[in-house]
């Protein structure tokens, strides 16, 4: 079956750049493709040992994509270390999949892109979606020649927002959509629920923002994206975005909002959109930042 018949739905969907979503049927056709690599990376680090798809490796968020000391990423070296450790080069695709709805596997896509590794897609609807239609999966784990990757300097400016930018953008009254919970937004809980307190001192969310919780853009039943039609709906009927905006988004520590990120930025073709990691989890602990709850 060609690519175009594998992804005839996605591509059906209305989405300015489809071709960055593939179907799990895809990459049940691209297992064996050298030029694909397939990553998993999940919020539960035991779910790759328990099984995943054949021949994907597995990128841990914090212990692969975070400085082990200072609260910021990995640096070019480090990039280029766990490229070639995974056997990737500038030509091979990279096909991101995981739980929580992919979350965790927009948050790596992100951050791959943050060193210009933009020959990557996300597998859609993620392991929910693989494990629903009972495909296969593997405990093997895979090893792969190691590649010279070189990657350019990182570069934060285009799709990163840092604190004090976010200050500045809040004070000029621009966009911004909080994906948190409904009850973080407001301030009655200061995490997720279910999850453990994280030491925020203060509940709330940044003067202006808009509260769109992340999992909106997706289809509960199967993990899927909504089509652009939904989604439009969503961020632009209810929150009065426009493709042209200039918008930051915010969670907890900047995972949520990377699946916001990849919604307004590649499903909808929003140019200007940024995702700020330090998100609550700095914002609440800041001297003097201003927060706003109902």
């Amino acid at each position: 079956m060609s690519d175009t018949a594998l992804l005839a739905d996605i591509a059906a969907r209305g989405y300015a750049h489809p071709d960055v979503l593939v179907s799990t049927e895809w990459v049940a056709q691209n297992i064996k493709n050298s030029n694909v690599r397939i990553v998993e990376s999940n919020e539960d680090s035991l779910l790759y040992p328990s099984g995943h798809i054949s021949g994907a490796v597995q990128v841990d968020w914090a212990l692969d994509l975070n400085d082990p000391i200072r609260r910021d990423y990995l640096d070019r070296a480090g990039f280029e270390k766990l490229m070639s450790k995974i056997g990737v080069t500038r030509d091979t695709t990279v096909v991101f999949y995981g739980d929580k709805n992919n979350w965790w596997a927009c948050y790596a896509f992100w951050v791959f892109e943050l060193f210009g590794h933009t020959n990557a897609k996300v597998m859609d609807g993620g392991r929910l979606k693989w494990e629903k239609e009972k495909r296969a999966v593997t405990r093997d784990v895979p090893s792969y020649p190691a590649t010279a990757y070189v990657a350019p300097e990182r570069d934060d400016s285009r799709i990163r927002a840092f604190r004090d930018e976010v200050l500045t953008h809040m004070r000029a009254k621009k966009k911004m959509v909080d994906v948190r919970s409904p009850q973080e937004f407001t301030g009655e809980r200061t995490h997720m629920p279910e999850y453990p307190q994280e030491g925020v001192l203060r509940g709330g969310h940044i003067p202006g923002a808009k509260n769109v919780p992340w999992a909106r853009a997706c289809n509960p039943e199967d993990g899927t994206f909504k089509d652009a039609n939904a989604l439009r709906a969503i961020y632009e009927g209810e929150i009065g975005f426009a493709p042209q905006d200039d918008v930051i988004a915010y969670c907890r520590i900047g995972e949520r909002s990377s699946l916001t990120w990849f919604a307004l930025t590649y499903l909808l073709g929003y140019t200007r959109v940024r995702n700020y990691d330090g998100s609550w989890t700095e914002w609440g602990n800041s001297v003097g930042m201003p927060i706003e709850k109902p």
